[in-house]
């Protein structure tokens, strides 16, 4: 390999915000896993060469997994060409336009609540039905229409 050449990346002018995006969440995550590892270690803290273990774990985790993200997202070809093609088939998408997703979350928000009602009656006629069988201890058919009755009685 050429002096200079392994840090030199493969199509770099093509499917940079792929890349870049990839590499911001891989990163994140390997922050993460090296924090993770740091509090894990924190048991040998109390050695005489705790704190130091500790810190060399996460510090060669965050290497190691670096090396490898910026492998896979600079450097190996078939990986770039994917990132590549997705940013590209990306553009090609059809996005939604802002009044059809309000519309659309006001169908869903409706549909919702409609089931929540249907189920919420049969579930009651269900829990009235079992109860004035004897299956299940609670007011039944007549104590509930009994009930409904004399509030509206009541109140008019």
């Amino acid at each position: 390999m050429e002096r200079g050449k392994w840090f030199q990346i493969y199509k770099p002018t093509q499917g940079y915000w792929t890349r870049m995006l990839t590499a911001v969440g891989g990163g994140a995550m390997i922050l993460w896993g090296a924090s993770w590892l740091f509090n894990k270690f924190s048991v040998i803290r109390s050695t005489e060469y705790g704190l130091l273990i500790q810190v060399a774990v996460a510090v060669v985790y965050i290497v190691v997994l670096g090396f490898l993200l910026y492998w896979a997202a600079g450097k190996n070809t078939s990986t770039v060409d994917f990132f590549i093609s997705v940013e590209g088939e990306m553009k090609k998408v059809n996005w939604t336009s802002r009044p059809e997703i309000i519309g659309s979350t006001k169908i869903v928000i409706l549909f919702v609540i409609f089931v929540s009602l249907m189920l919420f009656i049969v579930d009651t006629f269900f829990m009235l039905f079992f109860s004035e069988i004897g299956v299940l201890k609670g007011p039944g058919f007549v104590s509930v229409f009994q009930g409904i009755f004399q509030y509206f009685r009541n109140v008019f």
